[in-house]
């Protein structure tokens, strides 16, 4: 399975950089980089951005997000999934587990749900 990483505004730039620096064919792209939702879209927005584009959406978001999913559901629409990243987690635990996801993950195993790191 090909997995798309869109990292939230709200992760630090460097999470992409360490990511393509170890698996430079992996897609990672931040929210405000050409061709993503730009910085400040709402959470709704980049539900539905995410799902027209494909990107599992890697978030630290744990207060309001569970609910935009919820509403994006119930208009029947979907998503390849949103990763919850624990701000106890260090840059390179939360690197390793985005690598073994996107190497192991089968065909829609995230679809519409919130999975919370760390996993493993």
């Amino acid at each position: 399975m090909t997995i798309k990483y869109l990292l939230d505004e709200h992760i630090p730039l460097q999470l992409r950089t360490q990511i393509l620096r170890r698996y430079p064919n992996l897609e990672v792209w931040v929210i405000g980089d050409p061709n993503a939702p730009s910085k400040g879209t709402s959470d709704p927005d980049i539900l539905i951005w995410c799902e027209d584009n494909g990107f599992i959406l890697v978030t630290n978001n744990r207060k309001t997000m569970p609910i935009h999913l919820s509403d994006h559901l119930k208009n029947k629409r979907h998503i390849p999934g949103i990763f919850m990243i624990n701000e106890n987690m260090t840059m390179g635990q939360i690197i390793e587990e985005l690598m073994i996801i996107a190497e192991a993950a089968f065909l829609n195993e995230y679809q519409d749900l919130i999975t919370f790191m760390p996993i493993l």
